[in-house]
């Protein structure tokens, strides 16, 4: 999909992924010393507004110009020391610049792109680290297809923490987690770049991927 079907999908409804964050993101992230943050692929901005919350500088990055509206609206209504925090921000996970101070962390939640994209998304958000930051991938398991429910039904645009790891193999960061989790659906929680679900009630399978960049 590009960025013209995303605007019109997001065009379509109102809030496609809820206000909710993620639920790996709020296991991962709570509690972690805040500083500057980019969320890849930020959507409708849930994670980024709940970034913003627990103390982080955030700029959120998506190429659908309607998501970021979206963002930019919900944004609006938040207390005015929480809506300073927040950045929105166009433009290609596969071809944003970095400031030279780079991120102290980076979320790519839900992109779901096919290899050599990711491996370019990627490797471009892991660039963007800052000595000592944390990048955070998590997105639909390519075990979903068979073991679990809803996410992009293209065996193309999934991956697994395996992949992830080997696309940022020479990067020298440290890995912290790379496993398949659990994610219960159907009560409108669901991920990004992926296209939905049906209605029905179980488990997805995910893939969570953290890293490290050393501190100087």
């Amino acid at each position: 999909m590009d960025s013209q079907d995303w605007d019109d999908r997001y065009a379509a409804s109102e809030l496609v992924w809820g206000t909710a964050p993620n639920r790996w993101v709020v296991r991962e992230l709570t509690g972690h010393a805040p500083g500057h943050a980019l969320d890849l692929a930020a959507g409708e901005g849930r994670n980024a507004i709940w970034l913003a919350a627990q103390g982080w500088e955030v700029t959120g990055l998506d190429f659908s110009a309607v998501a970021l509206e979206r963002a930019e609206r919900l944004a609006a209504d938040l207390p005015a020391e929480l809506a300073d925090r927040l950045t929105w921000r166009h433009g290609d996970a596969r071809t944003f610049e970095a400031p030279a101070a780079g991120y102290d962390l980076v979320l790519v939640a839900y992109l779901q792109l096919p290899a050599a994209d990711r491996r370019t998304a990627l490797r471009r958000a892991a660039e963007a680290l800052a000595p000592g930051g944390t990048l955070l991938v998590v997105g639909h398991d390519l075990s979903n297809l068979t073991e679990g429910i809803g996410g992009p039904q293209d065996p193309a645009v999934l991956f697994t923490p395996e992949e992830v790891l080997a696309d940022l193999a020479d990067l020298g960061l440290r890995t912290v987690r790379a496993e398949r989790v659990l994610r219960p659906v159907g009560g409108g929680e669901s991920g990004h770049r992926g296209a939905a679900g049906g209605g029905e009630a179980g488990v997805a399978v995910d893939a969570l991927v953290r890293l490290e960049r050393a501190a100087a």
